[in-house]
């Protein structure tokens, strides 16, 4: 009988491995838009993205606070987050989706890996469909995500008496992403 039960412990401990997921995280991910237009540098930068990533299902969220995107111009940063984003009622943006190919990257493995991703996009409190491609590094088994895509900025409910004129229709995302 004990022998039954100790295999069916170790059993079970197998099959947990097996099936066994890794989460990686950061909370010092970059995201970097730009939605400059000939007439005038309309870009930002927020260094304190929050993602995870599971490994097995490809699972993906990245989470940016509004206020955190940092302009050269502090005058500019003020008009996105009072007059463009609305900051104090939608606080932060956030894309929940999947890796559609995370089947091929392997974690275990040094190397560079294509990626692809399809989700969904929330600022300005709409959300909308997005797929993006980017590369996904494994460096001494922690990964790395880098991609970029366009938005057009009327899909999101942003007006504004510049868009279009100064500030570009659509703007360019790109993220940067390092786990642990």
């Amino acid at each position: 009988m004990k022998k039954v039960i100790l295999s069916l412990i170790l059993l079970s401990a197998i099959c947990f491995q097996l099936h066994a997921q890794k989460i990686y995280s950061t909370k010092t991910g970059q995201i970097k838009f730009n939605a400059s237009s000939p007439l005038e540098k309309v870009a930002a930068v927020n260094d304190q993205v929050d993602s995870k990533m599971v490994d097995k299902t490809g699972q993906i969220i990245f989470s940016a606070l509004i206020k955190s995107f940092k302009f050269e111009n502090q005058l500019m940063e003020d008009h996105f987050n009072e007059n463009y984003m609305e900051s104090s009622k939608f606080p932060k943006a956030e894309f929940r989706g999947y890796i559609t190919n995370a089947s091929t990257v392997n974690f275990a493995k040094d190397g560079k890996y294509p990626v692809s991703f399809d989700g969904t996009l929330t600022i300005h409190g709409v959300q909308q469909k997005v797929t993006a491609t980017g590369v996904m590094v494994i460096e001494g088994g922690k990964p790395a995500i880098t991609g970029s895509f366009k938005v057009k900025i009327k899909d999101y409910g942003v007006t504004g008496s510049y868009i279009g004129d100064k500030i570009a229709n659509e703007a360019e995302i790109s993220v940067n992403c390092k786990y642990e």
